[in-house]
């Protein structure tokens, strides 16, 4: 069985924005006002307590953990401006990615436009000439440290965290510049697309370990203002900017990624009322609009790796669910007239775990990699909304092995 610590739901188990010159004086009263947090620290307090009085499978977790947590004291510090490219605008503080599935083309002397292959990923857009591995490996460092220091609370976990983030996020020397302007470009074609606003999902790594320094105070007031400012003037930048707001236009796994950041973002300021509009939306807005009354998702089903999609975008719908549970919003049991619901997109995708089912459209990954991932989200999304029928579907999985 899978380590419980060895991914995100650990956490969890996981209008336009008001002008910039007028947050200073309201953002520590909504931080104050919300009781509402990215991370689930009933869950997360319970785990604790399992590892404390030695339950076997939590201290394995945390065993686990601990030794993440070593490689991740090891490394960094991570910058945007340690990439060797240079963005459009020519500062290095800006972001800057390639769009995954473009290719030279070979007809042209110079190899421009690039052509898309989907699904297939271009090694360039995975080297350090851009910045996208930087960022994850950055990300994924912090969210393990803050993990660990909550465990533990050893305070060099906390102290190794907060210095990624500052090197990251808040030194003048070092910090990334709040946009995606330059996010999966493509030569020849574009210097920055909305589609590189899915890149950032791993920001909710960052913050979830915001909010459990705070909760265990040890998170320096200045870098709690700093990441405050940084964190409004981004989503912000979402929010107004025409990347941004095209990104919130997509049809498919974009936009319903696009909603779980700018809430996961607006949760930590504090901006509850903002995060249940949006969540509010999402009924008729996105699960209206790519949910088929069979379950099916159609934008996801057309890409070349439509099982891998479909499970991802599932992913970003459950993740909404979660957080519609914690302000308000029930999105779990919304369901349209025709029968459109995330529960139904479930039941549409289990028969490819549970029988023998041949799925019907293309995947390129056949590892089998992508069924385990979907077996884990029916697992987490049974444990979050204490679905029998999943958790059913959970344990027998489980007992009839991989």
């Amino acid at each position: 069985m899978t380590p419980l610590l060895t991914n995100k739901w650990i956490y969890c188990i996981p209008v336009l924005w008001v002008l910039l010159t007028t947050h200073a004086s309201i953002k520590a009263q909504s931080r104050e006002a919300s009781q509402v947090s990215v991370s689930d620290f009933d869950s997360m307090a319970a785990l604790k307590t399992a590892i404390n009085r030695g339950d076997k499978m939590a201290k394995a977790s945390y065993d686990l953990l601990m030794d993440q947590a070593e490689e991740a004291m090891q490394q960094g510090p991570f910058s945007v401006v340690h990439k060797t490219g240079t963005p459009p605008s020519g500062d290095k503080h800006d972001y800057m990615s390639m769009g995954p599935y473009w290719w030279p083309n070979p007809d042209t002397p110079d190899q421009l436009p690039y052509i898309r292959k989907d699904g297939e990923v271009n090694p360039e857009a995975r080297n350090r000439h851009t910045d996208y591995t930087r960022k994850n490996a950055c990300y994924n460092a912090i969210g393990t440290l803050g993990l660990a220091f909550y465990y533990s609370e050893d305070p060099k976990y906390a102290q190794k965290s907060i210095a990624l983030i500052d090197a990251w996020f808040i030194d003048p020397e070092t910090k990334m510049n709040p946009n995606l302007n330059f996010g999966q470009g493509v030569p020849g074609r574009s210097e920055g697309r909305p589609y590189g606003i899915i890149e950032f999902r791993s920001l909710e790594q960052v913050i979830k370990t915001l909010e459990m320094l705070q909760r265990m105070e040890a998170l320096p007031a200045d870098t709690e203002e700093e990441m405050q400012d940084w964190l409004y003037q981004f989503v912000n930048w979402l929010q107004t900017s025409e990347l941004g707001t095209m990104e919130g236009t997509r049809k498919n796994n974009h936009a319903t990624w696009y909603d779980v950041q700018v809430c996961n973002i607006l949760i930590y300021l504090g901006e509850v009322g903002q995060v249940k509009k949006i969540l509010e939306a999402v009924k008729e807005k996105r699960i209206a609009t790519q949910i088929e009354p069979d379950g099916s998702q159609p934008l996801e089903l057309a890409r070349t790796k439509s099982f891998s999609y479909s499970t991802m975008n599932l992913a970003g719908f459950t993740e909404l669910a979660r957080l519609g549970k914690m302000v308000g919003v029930d999105l779990w049991n919304y369901q349209t007239q025709d029968g459109r619901s995330i529960r139904k997109a479930y039941e549409f995708l289990i028969p490819f775990i549970t029988t023998d089912k041949p799925w019907e459209y293309q995947q390129l990954d056949q590892s089998g990699d992508y069924k385990e991932r979907f077996r884990k989200l029916v697992a987490q999304a049974g444990k979050e909304f204490n679905e029998e029928w999943l958790l059913k579907i959970t344990e027998d999985l489980a007992r009839s092995g991989p």
